[in-house]
């Protein structure tokens, strides 16, 4: 099918599918057929969940291809026998909701559940197989209150806190962004260039879970896609090292600085701290008048700049000296204090000692402005990264590159002659002797910071009192709602439009009966989307966020489906927040997904679908021209689950044909239900039964094109059988069409129940369990034999696979090819290994 393009002007056939589509999906409906067991369900469990959709309009390809691979998982594992959990829900907090509201003027729920309903609508003709009993919407208060009950837990536990920092700030959507969510320095929402700004906000503290988080993905190796876990490796990015307190001229406090190398403590000649960080403006402060100007100046250009283009590595060095001097620890040598923008304010302390002749971006500074360069690794030694070179030609002050590699310190007194791992040991040995510093961890993982100056999301459960101190709101009186957007302007200007609700800011603390403010931000959505799955197991509870009995039947996710670009940011946040549910005592597990699947994107001539670009294919227009079954098919059978699918590559034409001649199988076939196939015909036998074997290793690897082409075999050979062999009324073709709907049932789901009523079956085929292949019928009768002339074959023989060496060799003898090919020849030798080869070894 793939290799004809799709015709977009051809119009599906009359008995359309459409009057199955309707008729089937009534069925499933009043029957409420994909409805999950409950308790007095003995099954196995199964629990296979797609990332749920953002409701933006109409459904889409992207939608399409989505759902529908968890979709046949979630079929085919009720074929094996499993109590099928399926569900779907709507993440329908968040920006595009509020954006479109403010331009149409309207009230963002009215968006958001209109779309809702248009999703929904979409699904079921898509012939979706949910369990529709759990659908959930982040934005009904009935969800969000357990956002809010998330959130006081983690304040209780420590994991919740405000504080005031420099943040990402978006300047279009006048709202703040989490470090995940910034993409090359600018919003990954709208695609603004992120500027940083100073605000108090509210934060999850991920960081105590970085270890587990970075520790624990080694578990899911061969269970998750290796390249995200190799993203969130990357991004936790653990580094070891010390932390090395700095004595600063003129402060009491010392100022720590982590290092990856310690040992090269005698080699650091200055020292830089982030304009942006605190510091760095208190001892500007104690500088003269012209360093205080020209460091504020300073300091307002580093603020309009990214984190991006600060960290370039070929972009000039600035700075500015600020008057003042640290004491190197190991040496007592005073280092000039520098406010540089290559320093990041949340990097490490926010603070480095500089050792130039040792990291590039160091020596670069250090060339810019004349600092000293201090050679304390010798790279020229046998083993090292320049050996056999001369360490004085390769002097980074004057080569300009920098002696990165392993090598032995020099210059660096009782540490001289020592590698790298044991001049660490060492060093971090004596500076914990000495009060000076200590063995340390550092990671590139921030805090999660959850404050969002917007009105469509959470609530913020938190009040502020009259003394400026911060107290919970009682879990009692969650929910805190979202109070009506009458009369409130949702335009983005810098401050939650919350804050001008003046009835529902103004409130009472429940504890003292005092005036008291609501907190005017609300929660990321991120929040909603990292522990929904486990809501889809008590959706309608208003006593728990969700029954932990019910999680421990159904969770952790068996088959977790979505796109790669949720890697870091929705998988990283489930994981933690999983984790302080173990902690908590509420489930058994600590990795939310068994398994993760991302599947490839729908591209048309080789970009990415878009209403922007206005290459956008609507599901609702392909499900009226061709029906659901033939979309499904189509896209099933497109390519690799991981590949992207160029969309002028897929068939629609095609696969509404072939679903046309499976319907034909079964209105032809004639043998009575309850036939015998074992006295039918054995070559389609085998076809059906080597399908039915290796099907269930098809899906369970999700090479759901493999599985669509081996059904197509099984379709050919049905039509062979009854076209020109034992007829429509061998038993054979009856077993084969049986399973043809079974099969095909995960797929297209509407032509797999008509063809097992037509079949004269009673509905539905999808609790039809799944037959076990016979042995027999797996092995082949007949093999080929290549038979060779000394070593070059000659001929192919199909044989008897049971047939004797005797017999071999005289078949071979008495082939023509072979005849030819030994004619004037001398037989020297005869080596036989049936059934696979035979060989004769000649001469003349």
């Amino acid at each position: 099918m793939s290799e004809h393009p799709t015709d977009t002007t051809e119009t599906a056939e009359p008995l359309s599918a459409h009057a199955i589509q309707d008729k089937w999906q009534q069925y499933w409906a009043q029957n409420d057929t994909f409805r999950a067991g409950g308790d007095e369900d003995e099954r196995p469990r199964k629990y296979i969940l797609g990332m749920f959709p953002y409701p933006s309009g109409d459904l889409h390809m992207g939608h399409a291809i989505n759902y529908l691979y968890p979709d046949i998982v979630a079929r085919y594992w009720r074929h094996r026998g499993q109590n099928v959990l399926n569900p779907i829900g709507w993440d329908s907090f968040g920006l595009p909701a509020e954006n479109a509201a403010i331009k149409r003027g309207a009230d963002p729920r009215e968006w958001t559940y209109k779309n809702i309903e248009q999703h929904k609508a979409g699904f079921r003709g898509y012939g979706m197989s949910y369990d529709w009993t759990r659908v959930l919407h982040t934005s009904d208060p009935e969800y969000y209150r357990w956002n809010q009950w998330l959130f006081l837990k983690l304040y209780e536990r420590g994991l919740a806190y405000r504080k005031k920092s420099a943040v990402n700030w978006c300047p279009n959507d006048q709202t703040v962004l989490a470090n995940e969510q910034v993409v090359e320095g600018r919003c990954e929402r709208c695609g603004a260039e992120v500027v940083k700004k100073k605000l108090t906000q509210w934060y999850f503290k991920i960081t105590d879970y970085a270890d587990r988080l970075l520790d624990d993905l080694d578990a899911l190796e061969g269970h998750w896609p290796h390249k995200v876990l190799q993203m969130q490796r990357n991004w936790i990015g653990r580094s070891h090292g010390a932390d090395v307190d700095f004595r600063i001229e003129g402060r009491d406090e010392p100022v720590t600085v982590f290092s990856t190398r310690p040992d090269t403590l005698h080699g650091a000649t200055f020292f830089v701290v982030a304009p942006d960080a605190d510091l760095a403006a208190e001892l500007a402060a104690g500088s003269s008048a012209e360093v205080r100007m020209r460091f504020q100046d300073y300091l307002e250009k580093t603020q309009k700049e990214s984190d991006i283009e600060r960290q370039s590595t070929d972009r000039p060095k600035t700075g500015v000296f600020l008057e003042r001097y640290a004491i190197n620890p190991v040496n007592g040598e005073r280092l000039p204090i520098w406010a540089a923008d290559y320093v990041l304010a949340d990097y490490g302390h926010g603070a480095v000692m500089a050792v130039p002749a040792h990291d590039q971006r160091d020596l670069d500074f250090a060339r810019a402005f004349d600092l000293p360069v201090k050679i304390v690794v010798d790279t020229t030694v046998a083993g090292g990264a320049n050996e056999g070179g001369d360490l004085a030609e390769l002097d980074p002050a004057t080569t300009g590159t920098a002696l990165v590699g392993n090598g032995v310190m020099t210059g660096s007194g009782d540490l001289d002659g020592l590698e790298k791992a044991d001049a660490i040991a060492r060093t971090i040995e004596r500076m914990e002797q000495a009060g000076t510093g200590r063995a340390a961890k550092n990671y590139r993982l921030r805090d999660w910071l959850i404050s969002r100056q917007r009105f469509w999301g959470t609530p913020i459960p938190m009040l502020h009192l009259q003394d400026e101190t911060v107290v919970p709101v009682p879990e009692d009186r969650l929910p805190v709602k979202l109070p009506s957007v009458e009369g409130l302007d949702l335009k983005p200007k810098g401050s939650s439009p919350l804050g001008a609700a003046a009835e529902w800011v103004r409130t009472i603390d429940p504890a003292t009966g005092e005036p008291a403010l609501r907190d005017p931000d609300t929660m990321d959505t991120f929040v909603d989307s990292s522990w929904y799955f486990l809501r889809f197991l008590s959706p309608n509870s208003d006593q728990f966020a969700f029954d932990p009995a019910e999680a421990k039947r159904w969770a952790p996710v068996d088959g977790y489906f979505g796109g790669i670009e949720h890697a870091i940011l929705h998988l990283l946040y489930s994981r933690f927040i999983t984790k302080v549910f173990f902690d908590m005592g509420l489930i058994d597990f600590q990795e939310p997904f068994s398994n993760l699947v991302n599947q490839g994107m729908v591209l048309m001539d080789g970009s990415k679908m878009s209403k922007s670009k206005g290459n956008l294919v609507e599901l609702s227009d392909l499900l009226a021209q061709y029906g659901a079954d033939s979309l499904r098919l189509a896209l099933a059978f497109a390519g690799p689950v991981e590949d992207d699918k160029e969309w002028n590559g897929v068939s629609l034409s095609g696969a509404h044909k072939f679903l046309a001649r499976v319907l034909r199988v079964g209105d032809e076939t004639s043998s009575p239900v309850g036939a015998d196939a074992a006295t039918g015909d054995v070559t389609l036998r085998r076809i059906t039964h080597r399908l039915l074997a290796d099907a269930p290793g098809l899906v369970e690897q999700t090479k759901f094109n493999v599985l669509v082409a081996r059904l197509m075999e099984l379709v050919n050979g049905i039509r062979k059988t009854i076209d020109t062999g034992a007829g429509a009324g061998d038993p054979a073709v009856r077993e084969a069409a049986e399973t043809v709907a079974m099969m095909i049932e995960t797929i297209a789901p509407h032509t797999g129940e008509e063809l097992w009523a037509r079949l004269g079956h009673e509905p539905s085929v999808s609790a039809v369990p799944w037959p076990d292949a016979d042995p027999a019928l797996l092995v082949d009768d007949t093999v080929t034999t290549a038979v060779q002339v000394n070593g070059k074959v000659r001929a192919t023989l199909d044989v008897p696979a049971d047939i004797s060496d005797a017999d071999l060799e005289a078949a071979a003898r008495a082939d023509e090819k072979v005849q030819r090919a030994l004619e004037g020849k001398e037989i020297v030798r005869v080596i036989v290994r049936a059934p696979k080869i035979v060989n004769f070894a000649v001469k003349g």
